[in-house]
């Protein structure tokens, strides 16, 4: 799904049921290493999930450039959410996120998306929205399999 959230800043979010409890989702977020065995995407990931804290990750989505990035992390409520910052030149800012919202004890929704804003986030939303969101539809998928399968 995508939308506009205000002026010069869109979304891009996969969302979906996976059963499981957010226990087990969130061990799969915050094992950065384990990164590289569910995400088809965000590889190579390191650092430390804590308020302020640095991530690096390799980016890896069809029709784009491979790339290498740091991002801080700029929200983190253990068992619900992980919100990434990066700032992509002076005009363009991102945020990547996952958020799980528990349904019962083994039922969870998992967001995951890209918030872009500035003036060149809007126009790479419009170049590459396309393989955006098959790329976050192809982490929602590869969560859910993984995290039902354990």
């Amino acid at each position: 799904m995508s939308c506009e959230i205000g002026p010069m800043t869109l979304r891009i979010e996969s969302r979906i049921g996976i059963q499981a409890p957010s226990a087990r989702i969130w061990s799969l977020i915050e094992d950065l290493p384990g990164w590289n065995q569910w995400n088809p995407i965000e590889k190579d990931v390191s650092g430390t999930i804590t308020f302020g804290g640095k991530l690096s990750l390799t980016e890896r989505i069809d029709g784009l450039p491979e790339r290498q990035f740091q991002a801080r992390v700029a929200t983190w409520q253990p068992l619900a959410q992980l919100a990434l910052t990066e700032k992509r030149g002076w005009q363009f800012n991102a945020i990547r996120y996952y958020e799980i919202d528990e349904l019962d004890r083994d039922s969870c929704i998992v967001a995951n998306g890209l918030i872009l804003s500035g003036l060149r986030g809007e126009s790479f939303y419009d170049r590459h929205r396309r393989n955006l969101r098959a790329a976050f539809e192809q982490i929602s998928g590869s969560m859910k399999q993984t995290a039902e399968s354990l």
